[in-house]
């Protein structure tokens, strides 16, 4: 019997090393979670961290995820790399403002990933014993600690580190064609209303930065913002930018009177970003929506830039393949 534990506990020291570290990461609102082993289910309920796990390759651990994935605009993308996707075969108990307790809890996660704003939702699951990692991305260095903790939570921290290597790198590749001197004034269009817009404190005042140009809001602390259209035409702005919008696109805002007097619809210089997929802010993605705009404000810079073959590389390294 004593050979017997010997021999049981020696398999047990060679398939589990005596120095495995647990995997120790703190989320967004500064709570440490610890593991003994990579989560096997993960319930996500955010769009950016289920990209993320995509990115990294662990979307076998995907037991749950938002509702939002099956009905809007990301689900044929998702589809394209998921079988499960694509059949509706994955649980939806809840997405960025609504989250099933009794739901999740029958899919016995070892994890859930919510915004770290749901506060009600993460106190239930937690006073349940279910860990959650708390989720809030206000800029790109966030983007950065997002897949970094993605990665130690799945075991993919060298896919991680590759991914922000590769970011990082794509976005030096271009800022190395911006033009220097004068920089474009830009303002930034919601799909909410044309006058909905983003301030300092924003991602978007980020993005524009990093292209080099200058966002007309900027002196304006808010993240989100509504303004009225005698402030845009105080600040009139060489380029307008609009978030995808379905119900409404370039032509329309080049066609409206109020607007005529501004430079860049007299130039039309109105552009709009494609589907939130391509160029999801709140992503390493956000790199592509960099280049379009650093193409658009700088066209002479970049007129070789072929931005069709830029996103497909793009999808290509960030996914191991091209989403259709």
């Amino acid at each position: 019997m004593k050979h017997i534990v010997i021999i049981t506990l020696y398999l047990i020291l060679r398939i589990i090393p005596a120095d495995a570290a647990p995997i120790i990461v703190t989320d967004f609102r500064g709570k440490t979670l610890s593991f003994s082993k990579p989560p096997e289910r993960i319930v996500c309920l955010i769009e950016s961290a289920l990209s993320g796990i995509y990115m990294l390759g662990a979307q076998s651990r995907i037991v749950g995820i938002s509702a939002n994935v099956y009905n809007e605009s990301v689900f044929s993308d998702y589809a394209d790399m998921d079988e499960r996707i694509r059949q509706k075969k994955i649980p939806t108990p809840g997405n960025w403002d609504f989250v099933n307790i009794e739901s999740v809890i029958a899919l016995q996660p070892d994890l859930v990933l919510l915004w770290s704003h749901q506060e009600e939702s993460i106190r239930s699951l937690e006073e349940k014993g279910i860990p959650v990692f708390g989720v809030f991305i206000k800029n790109s260095d966030d983007v950065y600690r997002e897949i970094l903790a993605l990665g130690a939570l799945t075991g993919k921290d060298a896919r991680a580190d590759e991914l922000i290597r590769y970011t990082k790198q794509e976005l030096r590749r271009f800022s190395e064609k911006t033009a220097k001197g004068n920089r474009p004034k830009i303002y930034f269009m919601w799909a909410q209303g044309e006058l909905e817009t983003s301030g300092k404190n924003s991602t978007v005042h980020e993005l524009i930065e990093i292209a080099g140009g200058i966002n007309v809001c900027g002196h304006i602390e808010q993240e989100h913002l509504v303004v009225n259209i005698e402030n845009v035409l105080t600040w009139n702005p060489d380029l307008v930018i609009m978030w995808h919008n379905t119900a409404k696109d370039p032509k329309d805002l080049l066609q409206n009177p109020m607007w005529q007097s501004v430079n860049a619809v007299k130039a039309r210089r109105v552009y709009e970003f494609p589907n939130a997929f391509l160029c999801d802010l709140w992503t390493l993605k956000f790199q592509y929506a960099v280049k379009m705009i650093e193409k658009w404000a700088y066209p002479q810079s970049f007129e070789h830039v072929d931005l069709e073959k830029e996103k497909l590389d793009m999808l290509k390294f960030l996914y191991g393949k091209q989403p259709k």
